[in-house]
């Protein structure tokens, strides 16, 4: 048997309506206040999508910005290079080496995915937005330009006090302590021996010497 459903309220005719007028009559009262753009900077949000600044050290290649981004605004050109081995008879190794990274602002639509799938960190938003130009060419920003908006880059909120510390911080703190600990058992190898019990005092003769006349 299927269970009966509790009885809805009645609707109270005209109740939309008195709620979207009570929505104006309480912005009618409110003081309109505007904001004396550009002499006064707006207060944007902390997550504000402006432009997109390139952190290139931690740039690797990988094409997936650009294979995502749905509007093609991204250009990267590379080439590789041979890297020698790091130990004799080791095998060398081929690195990509990034020679263009490139982003039309013209066509970009601001989805941010190009951000969202980079798996190592280097594309980051910049709530900065005064970048328009005269010529639609000069929106197409080289790496060297992206990289200067990553000073415009706000710093990551703070994590919650009661979350777990990250991994990486964990490894690398745990790291750090051990080369502490190690380099406090060498110096304590490395320095002189404490005094044996009947050992003499600093400045003090020992037997077979004179003190002074």
């Amino acid at each position: 048997m299927t269970e009966s459903l509790p009885p809805s309220r009645p609707r109270i005719p005209g109740a939309g309506l008195a709620k979207g007028l009570a929505v104006t009559l309480r912005t009618m009262t409110r003081k309109t206040v505007t904001e004396q753009y550009p002499d006064v900077q707006p207060e944007l949000p902390p997550r504000t999508r402006g432009v997109i600044g390139l952190f290139e050290e931690n740039c690797t290649v990988c094409m997936l910005c650009a294979r995502e981004c749905p509007d093609w605004c991204i250009y990267i050109d590379s080439h590789k290079e041979t890297v020698p081995a790091a130990v004799e008879g080791g095998r060398e190794r081929s690195r990509n080496v990034l020679d263009r990274f490139a982003i039309d602002f013209a066509l970009c639509m601001y989805c941010g995915i190009c951000i969202e799938v980079c798996p190592f960190d280097a594309l980051f938003w910049s709530p900065e937005f005064e970048y328009a130009e005269t010529d639609i060419h000069e929106l197409t920003h080289e790496r060297d330009r992206l990289r200067e908006w990553m000073w415009t880059v706000p710093a990551p909120p703070a994590l919650d006090p009661a979350a777990e510390e990250p991994k990486e911080l964990a490894a690398a703190r745990k790291a750090a302590d051990k080369l502490a600990a190690a380099q406090a058992a060498a110096a304590e190898e490395a320095a002189p021996g404490e005094p044996m019990p009947g050992d003499p005092a600093p400045g003090e003769p020992t037997l077979g010497e004179e003190g002074p006349a």
